[in-house]
């Protein structure tokens, strides 16, 4: 199990140090001071496994026995299998699919952490993305990790420590643990490993994910995701006329509203025919009618729900689509500077010797600024389709 904790050997051996004093600590026997706390705080670049690492540490402190080697988190014992599957009773995942995480989920939450363990040794509370909580959540979060329950255990993931991140507040209170990002070596290794990917897509996918797990697995199973990252590669080299800029705009723009649009259509209908059903839909009788006008309210929330995740989908695939091409500015950027260092993109090396040759420093320098800036327009909330031709223009400018 802990070999799904991808290139992060210290951060294993701290989770299972932990998991160790844990278990001792449940049955009564003394443990080493600050071997295992209440709240823990993973931090790390995208791709770097933080929610791999929480998820393997609840299932470590749930885990019926240790392996052989006295190692807890066997992997193989029910408890380990119904916390990696997602069904445990004492195991909360918060994953935020919309743009935030709301107080109203995190009052709810707090009240069920507040509860003993039914089935396990703990009360596990996994928040992803902990950096999407409202300042309302982040206080009932606080009020949760300064009097925690004695049986409870807080896993929170972020980006980093920053305050813009996680409060100072709930940070302090956390043990941090950071997980810098994958050896290419180790990514390729897991997808063979575990995926079963043959040696040579494997290879490719852990070269150009950029230190992405996740990632290196999408580009390796999925041809949309590969065809996709192509795309967005041509822009670079593909700006020769004025029109380019719209059309490479629009697509870019087009790309993302349609990989909403597929996530939507596979979700909404089943969660709106769902949420009908559990209010009494297709129901005759006494108190049909009233029940009905109840539930017009509970469906209006699962569309805001659902337009939030749609718009959370929609940035995502931009923001993906953003990192690619920066990562071959500064792959250009490199290759005219001579720097002695990896490419983003090795598999477009006769692309980026192009534009190398072909631009200077300072226009490759302006085109980098402008994606990176186009970042910062869509976490501000600007019109993605305005954000998107601005930066573009640049590009085609130089």
């Amino acid at each position: 199990m802990w070999g799904d904790v991808v290139g992060q050997p210290g951060v294993a051996l701290v989770l299972a140090t932990a998991a160790r004093a844990a278990a001792d600590l449940v049955e009564g026997r003394p443990i080493q001071p600050g071997s295992m706390t209440h709240a823990w705080l993973f931090t790390g670049p995208p791709g770097s496994g933080r929610s791999v690492a929480a998820r393997a540490f609840a299932a470590a402190l749930q885990c019926a026995q240790p392996s052989g080697d006295g190692i807890w988190g066997c992997g193989q014992c029910r408890p380990c299998h119904t916390v990696l599957s997602g069904t445990h009773a004492d195991v909360r995942v918060v994953a935020p699919e919309g743009l935030s995480i709301a107080v109203a989920e995190m009052r709810a939450l707090v009240q069920i952490a507040a509860r003993r363990p039914t089935a396990g040794r703990w009360q596990v509370v996994i928040i992803e993305d902990a950096d999407r909580l409202t300042e309302g959540a982040a206080n009932a979060l606080l009020k949760a990790v300064e009097e925690p329950p004695s049986r409870t255990v807080f896993l929170l993931c972020a980006p980093s420590d920053h305050p813009e991140d996680v409060s100072v507040t709930i940070r302090s209170r956390c043990r941090v643990l950071a997980l810098g990002t994958p050896t290419v070596a180790a990514i390729e290794d897991v997808l063979r490993r575990r995926d079963g990917i043959p040696a040579d897509l494997a290879a490719w996918a852990a070269s150009v994910c950029g230190g992405h797990v996740g990632r290196a697995r999408r580009l390796a199973t999925d041809p949309e995701a590969r065809a996709r990252r192509e795309s967005v590669l041509r822009i670079p080299t593909g700006l020769r006329r004025p029109n380019d800029v719209f059309t490479s705009a629009d697509d870019l723009v087009k790309a993302a509203e349609s990989e909403a649009a597929a996530v939507s259509e596979a979700k909404d209908g089943a969660e709106r025919d769902a949420l009908e059903t559990a209010l009494g839909g297709g129901g005759t009788g006494k108190g049909v009618a009233a029940a009905a006008r109840g539930a017009k309210s509970a469906l209006k929330d699962l569309e805001k729900r659902q337009k939030s995740r749609a718009t959370r989908t929609q940035r995502d695939a931009l923001d993906l689509a953003l990192v690619d091409l920066a990562g071959f500015y500064r792959d250009v950027l490199t290759a005219r500077l001579g720097a002695e260092v990896p490419l983003n993109h090795p598999d477009r090396a006769a692309d980026i010797r192009t534009a190398a040759a072909s631009w200077t420093p300072e226009a490759t320098l302006r085109r980098l600024e402008a994606v990176l800036s186009c970042r910062e327009a869509l976490g501000l909330n600007v019109k993605p389709r305005i954000a998107i031709e601005a930066m573009v223009t640049t590009l085609y400018h130089g």
